[in-house]
């Protein structure tokens, strides 16, 4: 479910830096700054070779639609394997051998966005109201986490062959201040939790100003992603790395990180006696009561609500083999932005005025969706919170369809 705040003014926005960073021990925590991938119209003109711009090996490239970050971010993950190893080696988490627990710091990337400096950088980013386009940036977050990921898990002997890391859901992504077009940003993010074959990574969205006194006032946006390990060959889950924390913090944000998991686990096995659904049983039962009189009773409904399938939007495609990910399936980056913008759509269309982002409460990938499938993301506004006039807040849920004419059959996967 995502939140927007009703606003009739301003939005923030953000642009990336990448460097392509080393698989080297020293280089793990280096930050990668980004660079536009096109001249500035003040550069001279001259030909470009519209395929110069990424030259690899097929078998270590992806779809090549994504933004700066995503391709150095993916460029610098396919440089851990350029010497690919045999294909039958086993995998990361076989040979017997206990695996050996690896502390955040190997796993710590770091991205600049230059926003101050390149201005095609901004132009990638910039959306039509001049702010941020959030989308985009929760599509570099995955990006990222999936790189941290990565670097958790992966070998630097090249013995084994990787894991197949894949995201399985994104908890609390909050906005904490406003993201600033004009001024440098960088995001960041370890591991913070692992079991047995999945792992937590938060990541963080830092914009430093001048008035920022200490590091929580630079502090611009905050999420939680949760990925699992599968084995490549079989697909069953893979035991990985444990996590051996170095500090205080460190040690603090595996606690909290631990309590997610448990509280996860109680809402899936929540009871129906419980106090909780009691209540939210009894708040459903009003608003289907509710709904009831707007259909069968029209000119005696609440003028100030509307039935829920009013406020519905839809947005079909098929999936092309340029959205793919390192591992060949539909990146789960691009799925989340497809959805976050119809859901920032259809709160536009819904409050008559530009919606500024909140929160994104939850994200779960149920299936991957494969190269080829027929997605429909459908849209709809939930509720609404008028607590404050001024900025009511508008909660909307995304559901992503892939359908299978040939079938006859649809299956929720988002």
């Amino acid at each position: 479910m995502i939140r927007f705040r009703r606003v009739f003014s301003g939005g923030l926005l953000r642009f990336n830096r990448i460097r392509p960073f080393s698989a080297s021990k020293n280089d793990l925590t280096d930050p990668i700054p980004v660079v536009s991938s096109v001249a500035s119209p003040k550069e001279s003109s001259q030909h470009i070779d519209a395929g110069s711009s990424i030259r690899k090996p097929i078998s270590l490239w992806p779809g090549m639609y994504h933004s700066p970050v995503t391709n150095a971010l993916w460029e610098a993950r396919s440089r851990i394997f350029e010497k690919p190893g045999d294909s039958a080696a086993p995998p990361q988490s076989s040979g017997g051998d206990e695996l050996v627990a690896r502390p955040p710091s190997r796993s710590r990337t770091s991205i600049q966005y230059k926003f101050s400096e390149d201005y095609i950088l901004r132009e990638q980013y910039r959306n039509p109201w001049n702010e941020i386009r959030m989308g985009k940036l929760v599509e570099d977050l995955d990006a990222l986490a999936g790189t941290i990921s990565f670097k958790h898990c992966c070998n630097d002997d090249g013995t084994t062959r990787p894991l197949l890391l894949v995201t399985a859901s994104v908890d609390r992504l909050v906005l904490k201040k406003p993201i600033l077009l004009d001024t440098d940003l960088k995001i960041m993010g370890a591991v913070t939790w692992v079991g047995r074959s999945s792992m937590e990574i938060q990541l963080e969205v830092v914009q430093s100003i001048e008035e920022a006194h200490n590091c929580s006032d630079s502090l611009a946006l905050t999420a939680n992603f949760t990925f699992v390990a599968r084995d490549p060959k079989t697909e069953k889950s893979a035991p990985i790395n444990q996590i051996s924390v170095e500090t205080a913090r460190e040690k603090h944000l595996q606690e909290e990180a631990e309590e997610r998991n448990k509280l996860r686990k109680r809402m899936k096995s929540l009871k129906r006696g419980s106090d909780d659904c009691e209540k939210d049983l009894t708040r459903l039962q009003m608003l289907l009561a509710e709904g009831r009189v707007f259909c069968d009773m029209p000119a005696l409904a609440d003028r100030n609500s509307i039935l829920i399938r009013d406020t519905c939007f839809e947005n079909s495609f098929i999936c092309q083999p340029q959205q793919r990910n390192t591992y060949g399936r539909i990146f789960g980056g691009f799925l989340m932005r497809k959805a976050f913008e119809l859901a920032f759509s259809t709160t536009y269309a819904f409050a008559g005025a530009a919606p500024q982002f909140v929160e994104v409460d939850h994200v779960d990938f149920l299936k991957p969706v494969d190269v080829g499938n027929f997605l429909r993301l459908k849209s709809c506004i939930l509720y609404t919170e008028l607590d404050n006039p001024d900025e009511p807040l508008i909660n909307v849920e995304v559901v992503a369809h892939v359908t299978r004419p040939e079938q006859r059959s649809s299956e929720v996967r988002i």
